[in-house]
Parts: structure tokens; C-alpha cells; sequence
């Protein structure tokens, strides 16, 4: 199969990821193989091969916000069928027993595996995992609309479920791409107020586009306090210049698996009962709440779609802030359609047709 594979950590601007043939996946007893329609991009993909978070796998194929076709089962597998659309994020298996997973902590597992992390992800055109840790795609959703739900979205539900935010708070959210794009959505579903903060003026006018009650720069003073915060750049600043406009008893949350170092911390911007968290990872529950909620407003993303090919260049943009929402890679030159499930070919229950 066709995949854009990383051998070593190196710069984005060094275009370290490249388009290669490798072994198409084999499925086990518990696994689906998904035939990749897309994958989502994102900032985590970029602190990976950029060697930021650990590569504990090399080399590895990247992506985790992968949207496909069930293209053959396992022997055990019971909740998919051969033909059905389904999801896979970041989150890629847990062991179920260990004394995070035990106590519903299973974002937090000891040996938890991450998809384009620790086993391989969707920058290619089949991709394997066990049948647990993937999801139905809501059908209001198209392939590219629904790809960046799976990271973006669920890490931005999980952090405004993490901050606390109830029904008529304000939230401010600093930086703006995939996942507060999402975020401020479901934020505004739940009739809060939201405050934007982010030096891209595209980016302000979107969130506007969006329904931010204001947007500005992390350096700005809103209209009014807020009552939580949201940190989605992978910036340690940005802690100061939310707990600053922060009110008594609020709360600030980093959502990012990557930040610079936190600067030095002045104790009257932590005091009054102000509280500091951290968002790591998401559980198959938040996966789960997210699509629904997310078909029910319904969520729009704001999507910019590319070749495969052109992963390396896609990163280098993200990295530089030019993306406008969410970018996502389609993986292959023919799109697939569920014709006759009672066809079989090449193992699976699907057929394609060429793209005009």
C-alpha cells in the first residue's frame, strides 16, 4: 500500500516524511482493516514528526484522525461489518487493567498506544486496529467533515469538559485551529459566551464567522472576566495571559500534548481559588459524546482537503499557523461506494470506482 512514512524526527521544512510502498496491514481475531478515505492533520502529527512527543515506534506513518471503510474483519469481531464508515483517533488501545483504567481513567492508562504514535496511522491507504477503539460516523458527515471530529473535536470536549464550563459561562479560548473551531461551537450549543484570543486575524474573523462574542491577542483584556479557559497553542505563556483575565475560583486547562515551558508564575495570579489543568488524551466516552453532540448542533468544520503527497507541505503550513480551521489529507485517487453487501472482493464487501 501507498503511505507517507516517517523514519526519523527532522524539521517539517526538511519534508521528513516520504511517500513509500510498504506491507499492507494484516488483520488479527479482534481487529478491523479500515481502507482509508481520509485523515485529518494536526498539531500532534506536527510534535511527532518533529520529534517534540516520544516516537516509540520507528519508522511510523503518522495521522490519527482517520475516516474509512471497513474493508475486512477479524475472526471475533462483532460491533462492524465489512462495508460500514467508521473513525479512528488518537486514542488506540488500553489494557483495561491497570489502576488508571480501573478507575475510568482510561486517557490515562500505563500502557496505553496512540495511532501514529506507537502503531501506525492513516497517512496511507489501509490502517488496522482493534475493533473497540473505533466509532460510527455520524451521516450528516462527509468523509473530510468528519475527520477532524476525531482529534480536534474530541480533545476540544474533553478540555471544555475538563474546564468545567457550565450552561451561560464565558470561556475564553487561546489559539484558533481545529479544535477551538469546534470547541466554540459546542460552547455556543450550550449558551455560553465565547472569547477568542489569537494573533491571526483570519483566524479572528472566523471565530466571528463562528459566533465569538469578541475575539483579540493573548495580550488583550476582553470586556469582562472569564469564567474558564481553554489553551489549544502549544505555547507555556499563554497560562499567564489567561489566569491574568481569568475571575476568582475560574479555571485555565491546556489542552496540549506538547507546550514551551510554563514561565515563572506570580502567586496573585494563581490566587483566589484559581485552579490549573491539564487535558491528556480522551476516552472512547468522550469520542462517543462528541459525534453525537456534534451531529446534533450540527458541528461545521472548516476544512481545507490535499493529495497524500502533500503531507509534508500541509504540516509546514500548520506549522506556521496558515490553516484555515482544519486540513485534511485525502488518502486515495478513487472514493468508495457500499454497492451490494453480499459482493465480495479482494477479501472485503466494497467496491470503488475512478474519480472523474
Amino acid at each position: 500500500m501507498k503511505a507517507m512514512l516517517l523514519k526519523r524526527a527532522r524539521r517539517v521544512e526538511d519534508n521528513p516524511l516520504e511517500f513509500a510502498d510498504v506491507e499492507t496491514p494484516k488483520t488479527r481475531a479482534d481487529e478491523i482493516r479500515i481502507a482509508v478515505r481520509v485523515c485529518g492533520v494536526c498539531h500532534t502529527d506536527l510534535h511527532t514528526v518533529e520529534g517534540e512527543i516520544a516516537l516509540p515506534k520507528l519508522p511510523v506513518i503518522p495521522g490519527h484522525q482517520i475516516v474509512g471503510v471497513v474493508e475486512s474483519v477479524g475472526a471475533n469481531v462483532s460491533r462492524f461489518r465489512v462495508g460500514e464508515r467508521v473513525g479512528v483517533p488518537w486514542l488506540n488501545w488500553t489494557d483495561g487493567t491497570c489502576e488508571y483504567c480501573e478507575r475510568g481513567l482510561e486517557n490515562l492508562c500505563a500502557n496505553a498506544r496512540f495511532t501514529g504514535q506507537h502503531v501506525d496511522g492513516g497517512y496511507a491507504e489501509f490502517v488496522v486496529l482493534n475493533e473497540n477503539f473505533s466509532y460510527k460516523i455520524p451521516e450528516v458527515f462527509t468523509d473530510a467533515q468528519a475527520a477532524p471530529l476525531l482529534c480536534g473535536g474530541v480533545i476540544g470536549y474533553r478540555a471544555l469538559r475538563v474546564s468545567g464550563l457550565q450552561p451561560g459561562e464565558r470561556i475564553g479560548l487561546y489559539g484558533f485551529g481545529s479544535s477551538a473551531h469546534i470547541a466554540l461551537q459546542i460552547a455556543r450549543h450550550w449558551q455560553c459566551e465565547a472569547y477568542v484570543f489569537t494573533r491571526s486575524e483570519e483566524h479572528r474573523a472566523l471565530a466571528q464567522q463562528l459566533g465569538a462574542a469578541w475575539t483579540g491577542g493573548a495580550g488583550d483584556t476582553p470586556p469582562r472576566l472569564i469564567d474558564r479557559a481553554i489553551i489549544f497553542a502549544p505555547v507555556g505563556d499563554l497560562v499567564l495571559d489567561a489566569l491574568r483575565v481569568t475571575r476568582k475560583g475560574g479555571t485555565v486547562a491546556h489542552a496540549g500534548v506538547y507546550s514551551t515551558p510554563i514561565p515563572q508564575l506570580d502567586y496573585n495570579l494563581l490566587y483566589n481559588e484559581r485552579v490549573i489543568r491539564t487535558v491528556a488524551n480522551s476516552t472512547r466516552q468522550d469520542a462517543e459524546d462528541l459525534l453525537r453532540v456534534a451531529a446534533e448542533i450540527p458541528v461545521r468544520t472548516e476544512i481545507e482537503i490535499f493529495p497524500l503527497r502533500e503531507a509534508n507541505r500541509v504540516l509546514q503550513l500548520l506549522k506556521a499557523s496558515k490553516v484555515r480551521g482544519s486540513a485534511v489529507l485525502e488518502i486515495r485517487d478513487w472514493r468508495f461506494e457500499i454497492r451490494d453487501s453480499r459482493l465480495d472482493i479482494g477479501g472485503g464487501l466494497w467496491l470503488h470506482h475512478l474519480r472523474n
